[in-house]
């Protein structure tokens, strides 16, 4: 479980670097400069949990998996950065000048990015299965 959780974290990280670039870019900014926070590795790396459900879900479709996933990975961030902002007092993002935002916490508007990240995990974790890559 530990390499997969290391395969997660740098593929998430990786992934929201490429996401705030290009949302960069969308702004205008063709430096398309992307960042993130390490706090995330921890988070991004966690969706090794969601190997035991995509294994439960793989015979639904893909609207109820992505649903799903979207939710799961809404509770996940809601959770995490309630205990980084109220425990840790770090703020590795702050939703509150959206009116999408639910306590500064997640973004509804993010749910289609959500909805495609616990696909491409799914697809990642089928990668792992198929490369011998799931024991440690």
């Amino acid at each position: 479980m530990g390499k997969r959780f290391i395969i997660y974290g740098f593929a998430g990280l990786c992934m929201e670097v490429f996401f705030v670039g290009f949302l960069s870019l969308l702004k205008g900014d063709f430096n398309m400069v992307g960042h993130t926070s390490i706090w995330m590795f921890p988070v991004y790396g966690s969706a090794v949990l969601l190997e035991y459900v995509h294994e439960y879900l793989r015979p639904f479709s893909i609207i109820v998996r992505g649903g799903i996933y979207t939710l799961l990975i809404f509770m996940a961030e809601f959770f995490s950065g309630w205990i980084f902002q109220n425990v840790l007092g770090v703020y590795p993002w702050d939703y509150t000048g959206s009116p999408f935002s639910v306590y500064g916490l997640i973004r509804l508007d993010y749910a289609p990015a959500w909805f495609l990240v616990g696909l491409i995990f799914e697809k990642l974790h089928d990668r792992l299965i198929s490369a011998e890559l799931l024991r440690d």
